[in-house]
């Protein structure tokens, strides 16, 4: 496995720049994760898939099933209002597309991948563009009109949704409609991979369920996978193994080559 740290793909005019860590497989022209990390749109690092899972159990586990795995970092919400941070994966696709082949990434494969706010922009961007594969969505808010509801003990102008958008979601309701997945769905959306523990207490598991539901009247192919007992970032369970490689097969199963009939 080859591992390349801290390449920058993007300087916002004003603000620091953003990197990647890219890891590839040995093979070549490996399919490409994009993941985009959790923390609410106000922390996290591209360096933590979730928090108390180590290195060798996610990002490693992925390259280990034959793909790269790019781990991109984008503006938090004291940095930068939605939807700066869509730019921010649009700039990192855009380097995938123009330097992927130069490491052995073949980013005509790629899928996204996004845990918690991550999952968020990750099925946003994938909603939004025709180049994408499909989509790996852990736990992510879809609808923050909905979520603005769920009582997190803050007030309502200093939830994670609120400083992200600028002000509580009912307030400014067109731009919580933008930032909602639910309201992008249309009859073209990729694939998608839903996973959601029940016992969630930062995102409702409904947030998952009606999104999927959304999915499916579209038309679009989804998996959604309700997880037993699961709490956020997976607390709650003994092993996240069987987690990852639902989703491992999902990615395998949209990025394989078509065979030449």
């Amino acid at each position: 496995m080859s591992t390349i740290l801290e390449i920058d793909f993007a300087q916002p005019s004003g603000f620091r720049p953003l990197s990647l860590d890219l890891r590839t497989p040995p093979a070549a022209d490996a399919p490409v994760v994009v993941f985009l990390h959790g923390g609410g749109w106000l922390r996290g690092s591209r360096k933590v898939f979730t928090p108390g899972i180590g290195v060798e159990e996610s990002f490693d586990r992925i390259v280990a099933a034959g793909f790269a795995v790019a781990s991109c970092e984008y503006r938090l919400s004291g940095e930068a209002l939605f939807p700066a941070q869509l730019d921010d994966v649009a700039a990192a696709l855009a380097w995938l597309h123009a330097h992927g082949a130069d490491h052995g990434v073949d980013a005509s494969r790629l899928v996204l991948w996004g845990v918690s706010a991550g999952a968020t922009l990750a099925a946003l961007t994938g909603l939004g563009r025709d180049d994408v594969g499909g989509v790996v969505d852990w736990f992510g808010p879809a609808d923050l009109i909905a979520l603005a509801q769920h009582d997190t003990g803050e007030p309502p102008a200093e939830t994670r949704e609120a400083r992200w958008l600028g002000g509580p979601a009912p307030e400014i309701p067109d731009a919580a409609l933008q930032a909602s997945p639910i309201a992008q769905v249309h009859a073209g959306s990729p694939p998608f991979h839903i996973s959601h523990g029940t016992d969630d207490e930062h995102v409702p598991f409904a947030q998952s369920a009606s999104f999927a539901r959304a999915l499916r009247a579209a038309g679009a192919d989804v998996e959604f996978h309700p997880v037993d007992g699961g709490r956020h970032f997976w607390q709650g369970l003994d092993d996240t193994g069987p987690v990852f490689d639902r989703a491992i097969e999902f990615v395998a199963r949209v990025t394989a080559r078509t065979q030449p009939g």
